[in-house]
């Protein structure tokens, strides 16, 4: 092929491997003999010689129902694919029950199947944080971690104003009895979120016991909410951690005769699409999930392209509240 190409066989390497150093006519002509001689490169041997698998992990710690139940799943792997896909590289999807298949997906990390790995929906109790700063390898969280915030790169929203605009926008509203379902107690979105309400709820002179545990799906919330409703029966205010906990929600406070807002104001917390197809629609607070994949995304693809793990970057993003009927 590089003698098709009329050059040496180190330049055709180059330019077949998208290295630098080629000028356009070779460049052109290599990929004219590419054409012509139906060449296929051998992944294999490449991978040898560059170490690279042009492939990258996107390693969700949950239940399967869940990731495909979720719409923050489809708005987080999309954009991730897309990016990926721009620079011709392969997304590979590994999805883990939280510490029950922890030491498997670690195994396959650490043996070098991918070029990096990037983290969604992290919990305590997968390690991840921990582990994959001791393996040496790129990887980015969407989310901050657990621990090694300081060693490994992410982007998250902060989450603690959020919390803060969802109980503002309750006081503004009139509400004297705000209660919250969190979501769960494992992740440090969910600790955020309810450490911005208590924040803004004792800041207004307010108790801060009617407080119920989710678990960010539907059924969740409706529990939790039933919960609060029958310890704190007078509820004139509720924050949901999820959009899709509030769904829940917003169900149950239907079931037990209270008008929504009239009753008892909700916001939610996503504005992935389920806050629109509600009733009434939900004000919540906007988690711009697209835009931190993306960005967690070329932060990561910037450390590969490096070679040696970067120096980690971090990134929170502002949240806003969108205002719809519920509140």
């Amino acid at each position: 092929m590089a003698s098709a190409a009329g050059v040496s066989r180190a330049t055709a390497s180059r330019a077949i491997n998208g290295g630098n150093r080629v000028s356009p006519a070779a460049r052109t002509a290599v990929e004219t003999a590419v054409r012509d001689l139906g060449y296929r490169p051998n992944l294999a041997a490449r991978t040898l010689v560059t170490r690279r698998t042009d492939s990258i992990a996107v390693v969700v710690p949950e239940p399967d129902e869940r990731v495909f139940a979720d719409p923050f799943f489809a708005r987080t792997l999309s954009p991730v694919n897309r990016v990926l896909a721009e620079r011709d590289l392969q997304l590979v999807l590994l999805l883990a029950r939280p510490g029950q298949d922890d030491d498997r997906l670690l195994r396959y990390l650490g043996r070098s199947h991918v070029d990096g790995v990037l983290v969604v929906s992290h919990h305590r109790s997968d390690g991840l944080s921990d582990r994959l700063a001791a393996l040496h390898i790129h990887a980015a969280f969407v989310g901050r971690p657990w621990t090694c915030a300081d060693k490994l790169s992410f982007v998250d929203t902060d989450n603690v104003e959020g919390g803060r605009l969802a109980a503002q926008a309750l006081l503004e509203r009139g509400c004297t009895r705000i209660g919250t379902v969190a979501g769960p107690a494992d992740m440090t979105a969910s600790l955020d979120r309810l450490a911005g309400w208590r924040e803004a709820t004792a800041a207004a002179g307010l108790e801060l016991d009617a407080v119920a545990q989710g678990d960010f799906t539907e059924e969740g919330g409706a529990r939790a909410t039933a919960a609060l409703l029958e310890s704190h029966p007078d509820l004139d205010g509720l924050f949901v951690a999820s959009d899709l906990m509030a769904a829940g929600a917003l169900k149950v406070l239907a079931q037990s005769g209270r008008r929504v807002p009239e009753d008892v104001a909700v916001v939610g917390y996503d504005d992935l699409g389920v806050a629109e197809r509600t009733s009434p629609p939900l004000t919540t607070v906007s988690n711009p999930i697209g835009e931190l994949a993306t960005r967690a995304t070329r932060m990561l693809l910037e450390s590969v392209s490096g070679g040696e793990p970067a120096t980690p970057m971090r990134l929170i993003v502002t949240p806003t509240l969108v205002h719809r009927q519920s509140a």
